[in-house]
């Protein structure tokens, strides 16, 4: 009995320490992308270009403050359109060989918002008891924590954090069996904020680069511009 509480004394301690160290790295991830900052804007746009599989697609992406995101991707002439409008998602793809809108499932949604700027997803997820960390792993030869965040659905995102810039650096997600890597990297001061003007991910042994080759802070922005055409 004597070895168990102390077994499970241990366990108290070191789940505290964990929990500190967490919250610590996630206050520093806060300070050195600078989202208090970037909860305060009204909106981003930003200029891109998609290459993959040899094809380099001009992206364009609008974020309204706090929900509204649009992110248009051309090819040969047609777009392929994400949008939230603050109530409803909806996608266009002419690959599937219609142009009419199709509504969002609910993880469509999700995964589609995890991509504005404006929300501190590390935080929410910390607040909500979604973090775990996870250790620490170099990434790029530079020594990197390791933070599991479980989201809607149990999907496991795992986020690699930079020991030294506090920038994200890494993000590995498993969906149906199939994993997907992005490195986030050319970290620049954009209007006071932080901002990755590079991702190149893979996945199913695919390689795609986004580089963002112009942002725009609190530009005029109407509502319209999220609705279903």
């Amino acid at each position: 009995m004597k070895k168990l509480f102390f077994l499970m004394a241990g366990l108290i301690v070191m789940s505290v320490v964990s929990a500190q160290s967490l919250d610590e790295i996630v206050k520093k991830y806060t300070a050195a992308n600078k989202l208090d900052k970037v909860a305060t804007l009204k909106t981003i746009k930003i200029t891109a270009s998609l290459a993959v599989m040899g094809m380099d697609m001009p992206m364009v992406m609008y974020m309204k403050n706090p929900n509204k995101i649009k992110t248009v991707t051309s090819l040969n002439g047609q777009d392929m359109v994400n949008a939230f409008d603050g109530e409803k998602g909806y996608s266009i793809n002419p690959m599937t060989g219609s142009t009419d809108p199709v509504e969002m499932t609910p993880e469509q949604v999700n995964q589609t918002l995890r991509s504005s700027m404006f929300q501190n997803y590390m935080a929410t997820y910390l607040k909500n008891g979604q973090l775990a960390l996870a250790g620490e792993e170099n990434v790029n030869d530079r020594p990197a924590f390791k933070i599991q965040a479980t989201v809607e659905g149990g999907t496991v995102i795992d986020m690699f954090i930079d020991k030294t810039s506090y920038f994200l650096v890494k993000t590995a997600t498993t969906v149906q069996g199939q994993t997907m890597e992005s490195f986030p990297s050319d970290y620049t001061d954009q209007g006071g904020v932080m901002i990755p003007m590079k991702t190149t991910s893979s996945a199913q042994g695919m390689d795609i680069v986004i580089n963002f080759t112009k942002v725009e802070i609190d530009v005029p922005m109407e509502d319209s511009i999220f609705k279903i055409k």
